[in-house]
């Protein structure tokens, strides 16, 4: 290696997915209810990297039939650069809505409205290969793994065809375990270890952290976002628009990160490619990939504009 500083995320950044590039370069994904279409515009505003329109726990079961219904005229009124960047959450597989969210994601991937799903509570492939139609070939999927059932179908559900990226759902996998996680919330560095391993062997864009549930608490969402860039999260999902650009920020690489990547990039460059000596130490192929996609991240030292 070439005496990197050894970015903790940088590492699963390495394959640049060919669906989706800008939400697998997403630092943050912002929930916002469904049947508030007011808020949608709004949400994307924020400059999160995805915003994901929940079908799931933000609406109350009498409305999930009246929010689904009014998305295609609220997506509809958005910019084509502002729906590459929305995701909607739908019901899990077995809930009484499931099957009306699939027939709705396949109308407004038909239409060109929206960029892929995320589907809470995944455990089987099989429930993705049903979603990969619904969205089409140029739609992606987001398994959220929030029970052990998720977690041990991890690799299957990573591999699944049109999989971005993998996200956590840490509050309800604490649940399915009848676990009570402190704030560091130790008892869950396996899980998430895991989920990174997996995302590495698929290929697949850095893991999303699951939420900060106090979104006033600046010092715990700041001490969440730390722990998932030390363990090798890009992103991080975020339930407040104010936890937006801290998060952001703090995933992104640090001034020392870039300075090592140009470093690394010019001595390739100056070269004329192949494996040359930085620092005493050699730079091969997988190290200039690392560098790029570092620089790659910190161009986008900002927010998306909305």
């Amino acid at each position: 290696m070439s005496g990197a500083p050894a970015p903790a995320s940088a590492l699963a950044h390495e394959l640049a997915p060919a669906l989706a590039p800008e939400l697998a370069l997403a630092r943050t994904f912002l929930f916002v209810p469904a049947d508030r279409p007011e808020r949608h515009a709004r949400a994307l505003a924020t400059g999160a990297g995805g915003v994901i329109v929940d079908l799931e726990d933000a609406v109350a079961p009498e409305r999930k039939a009246s929010a689904r219904a009014g998305l295609a005229a609220s997506f509809a009124a958005l910019a084509s650069q502002q729906r590459a960047r929305l995701l909607v959450r739908i019901n899990a597989a077995g809930t009484p809505w499931h099957d009306d969210d699939c027939a709705q994601v396949d109308e407004l991937a038909a239409q060109g409205l929206v960029a892929g799903v995320v589907l809470p509570k995944a455990e089987r492939a099989s429930d993705l290969s049903r979603l990969a139609e619904a969205v089409g070939a140029k739609g992606v999927l987001v398994p959220l793994v929030e029970s052990v059932a998720g977690l041990d179908a991890a690799d299957e559900l990573a591999a699944a065809p049109q999989v971005l990226r993998l996200a956590f759902g840490n509050l309800d996998f604490q649940a399915d375990l009848g676990l009570a996680c402190d704030a560091d919330e130790a008892e869950l560095v396996p899980v998430r270890l895991a989920l990174l391993i997996a995302s590495r062997r698929a290929g697949l864009a850095a893991p999303i952290d699951g939420v900060t549930a106090d979104w006033r608490d600046a010092a715990r969402l700041a001490a969440d976002t730390a722990r998932a860039r030390r363990g090798g999260f890009g992103a991080k999902l975020c339930i407040h628009p104010d936890q937006v650009a801290p998060v952001h920020a703090a995933l992104g690489p640090d001034a020392d990160e870039l300075a090592w990547a140009r470093r690394v990039v010019e001595a390739v460059r100056a070269s004329g490619g192949g494996v040359v000596s930085l620092d005493g130490k050699m730079v091969d192929a997988p190290v200039v990939r690392l560098a790029e996609r570092l620089l790659a991240l910190g161009a986008r030292a900002a927010p998306c504009a909305p």
